[in-house]
């Protein structure tokens, strides 16, 4: 037998604060592996750095989603 799957709606009340949290423990992270940049080789040096450039391409895009996501909460999501 076959189950039928129920349609969920979109729930995107929150997808703000959850992308804040998200951008949050993004820094966290960055802060965090800057500080073990003094005890990492050169090699890890540079993966930790790469990384962080990761990482801060990711943040402006979060943010920029962020930015939307407020945008639609303003038009009520539908519009």
């Amino acid at each position: 037998m076959t189950e039928k799957q129920q349609h969920h709606p979109d729930d995107r009340s929150d997808n703000v604060e959850k992308l804040q949290d998200m951008v949050q423990n993004t820094i966290e992270n960055i802060e965090e592996s800057e500080e073990q940049l003094s005890f990492a080789s050169d090699a890890e040096q540079q993966q930790i750095r790469e990384k962080n450039e990761h990482r801060n391409e990711s943040i402006e895009a979060m943010r920029s989603e962020i930015h939307d996501e407020a945008e639609a909460r303003k038009r009520g999501y539908d519009q």
